[in-house]
């Protein structure tokens, strides 16, 4: 118990200096720490991250600045796709887990390294005209089939990864809005919350309808995240974005490394 609340912990100071996706390695510390599998870390790590998330998106909301609109058709869609996540993880071999899990790990690494390097060279990233546009005078999306289609698909690829791998899809929704909507980097943050909230917490029922949540292992791990999140959330203010960045980029770099030596030495033995 205490060492699953340290875990936590760790975890919660990691997404509150990153923001949500940095609950990417809630799993991987409980592989290396509890010598649990993917397939068995996976709900763990949804629960703390979806507590989290779910901070994060009231305090959103409050703010006027969640689009529930477009967090809800995307959830939607991510609910209905993460229990068969749930139920491929419990039938694939751990080690394969492992390596999809180290693929995930690398892709994260990469993308935060370039938007590391982006806020040092001071540039800001060029992308095309969006496809979901708000209107001028009420701040709503205008909706068209296009917008929702990308909204949907994205939801599908984050609900899917959160019930396979146990990851809150943060390293989805975030690029994904910020690629297919004018939102402005907090509105992003703050739908993206509410849609890893819903997505995972979703994950979360259906573990335990399945009986596949440690509680014992879960609780303590989630409580030590919500604590740590907030104290990782103060510390942010302090510290600059682009060495944040390029450190979790390294941290995921590493822990990607050790999770495909972990998997390929369980193969080969």
């Amino acid at each position: 118990m205490v060492l699953s609340l340290a875990l936590g912990v760790v975890v919660g100071v990691i997404m509150g200096l990153t923001g949500a996706g940095g609950g990417i390695l809630a799993v991987p510390l409980l592989v290396f720490g509890v010598q649990l599998s993917v397939a068995q870390a996976g709900p763990i790590g949804l629960l703390a991250v979806g507590i989290s998330a779910t901070l994060g998106a009231l305090i959103g909301l409050k703010n006027g600045i969640v689009r529930y609109r477009a967090a809800m058709l995307i959830a939607g869609t991510g609910i209905l796709l993460a229990p068969l996540g749930v139920w491929l993880a419990q039938r694939l071999d751990t080690s394969v887990l492992g390596v999809l899990f180290a693929a995930v790990l690398a892709w994260v690494a990469y993308k935060t390294l370039k938007e590391a390097r982006a806020l040092g060279a001071g540039g800001e990233q060029i992308h095309l005209a969006p496809h979901c546009l708000r209107d001028t005078q009420n701040g709503r999306f205008v909706w068209t089939s296009k917008c929702a289609q990308v909204l949907t698909f994205s939801g599908a690829i984050a609900g899917f990864l959160s019930g396979l791998l146990g990851v809150g899809g943060g390293f989805v929704m975030v690029p994904a809005l910020q690629r297919y909507t004018d939102l402005t980097t907090r509105s992003v943050v703050a739908t993206s919350l509410a849609v890893i909230a819903l997505v995972s917490l979703a994950g979360v029922g259906s573990s335990i309808a399945t009986g596949l949540l440690d509680l014992a292992v879960a609780l303590p791990f989630a409580a030590g995240a919500a604590v740590g999140m907030g104290a990782g959330t103060v510390l942010s203010t302090r510290l600059s974005q682009k060495s944040l960045k390029l450190s979790f980029a390294i941290i995921c770099a590493v822990v990607s490394v050790g999770m495909v030596v972990k998997s390929v030495a369980a193969m080969t033995g």
